[in-house]
């Protein structure tokens, strides 16, 4: 129930990530989660979960951006103080390292979206529907 995240490294200098992101909705692709991070100060990662991510990768391959593709976890999250250590503290007990996270761009219920990067993919997703965290797949795309 992993879903895919597309990460692309841009030069880090204004109107690189308007391209991107022009480019992307010119083609119809619609990002849902995006997080803009320092690589360096001459680069940045840019991470995306789009609508359509078989699509996203081939608008940018065509257009001779270079992308890799990782399975990533959506889950729920309760909107309100302590919310977060629903998700990370079931994590932390299996041993399961939290590698980034960042927000989707919108609500499910009036709970919060979180994309997860963990170290064991399959398992963290076991561990949290078993802690009751509603993990997200494909519907994802749909929200």
């Amino acid at each position: 129930m992993a879903i895919r995240q597309i990460t692309v490294e841009l030069e880090n200098v204004p109107g690189k990530l308007a391209k991107l992101s022009g480019m992307l909705g010119a083609e119809g692709v619609n990002i849902r989660a995006i997080s803009v991070a320092d690589a360096s100060a001459e680069t940045a990662l840019i991470r995306i979960i789009a609508d359509d991510p078989s699509k996203a990768v081939k608008v940018l391959r065509g257009h001779r951006y270079i992308c890799r593709e990782r399975e990533v976890i959506a889950v729920e999250t309760p909107d309100h103080p302590g919310g977060l250590n629903a998700v990370v503290k079931p994590l932390a007990e299996a041993a399961i390292n939290v590698q980034y996270l960042y927000g989707y761009l919108g609500r499910v219920g009036g709970n919060v979206i979180l994309i997860l990067s963990v170290d064991k993919t399959d398992e963290a997703i076991e561990m949290l529907k078993r802690n009751w965290v509603h993990v997200l797949g494909d519907e994802l795309y749909n929200l």
